[in-house]
């Protein structure tokens, strides 16, 4: 049940982050109050101790210090930023944090010069009938939930939960 947990839980909160930010460039509170709560119900019966989950919690801590300067320096919104927080707590301090925040900064960056293009080329995409989302068009916002999603994809297989999981099933 508890790998079951580990392998759903995640993925899933990322997907549907991502698809609600792309659509309405929102992501709603409840996705990271899942995915933070989820945790500390898991982690337990995933094998960490209190420490382990302590130094999850403080990787969480950090990132959101990091985005809630990013946050008020107007370049990360807030519902970013809360993702982010609640994505690094499932990561920890190791390894598969430091490669999940690469994944999110060049994704990002691709994903906000793909939007970018797009809106420069706004009429030629709408002529050609290319299915996108209208709130590409509208908003001025960049989707960076789907970065953040794309990258937890990546870079899930490589974090304690997963790992302490697949461990479990050996």
């Amino acid at each position: 049940m508890t790998g079951a947990a580990i392998f759903v839980i995640f993925p899933l909160c990322l997907a549907i982050a991502a698809f609600t930010d792309l659509f309405t460039m929102t992501i709603p509170n409840r996705v990271s109050v899942i995915l933070l709560a989820a945790f500390l119900i898991v982690a337990p019966f995933a094998g960490l101790g209190l420490a382990e989950i302590g130094q999850h919690l403080a990787a969480g801590l950090l990132v959101f210090a990091i985005c809630f300067g990013l946050f008020a320096a107007n370049v990360m919104g807030g519902g970013d930023a809360k993702l982010l927080t609640a994505a690094a707590v499932w990561f920890g301090f190791n390894p598969s944090l430091a490669v999940f925040m690469i994944y999110v900064g060049f994704i990002g960056g691709l994903v906000t010069i793909l939007v970018l293009m797009i809106r420069a080329h706004a009429n030629s995409v709408l002529a050609a009938g290319v299915p996108l989302p209208p709130s590409l068009f509208a908003a001025k916002k960049i989707p960076y939930g789907v970065a953040i999603g794309i990258a937890g994809f990546l870079a899930y297989p490589s974090s304690p939960l997963v790992l302490a999981a697949l461990a479990r099933l050996h």
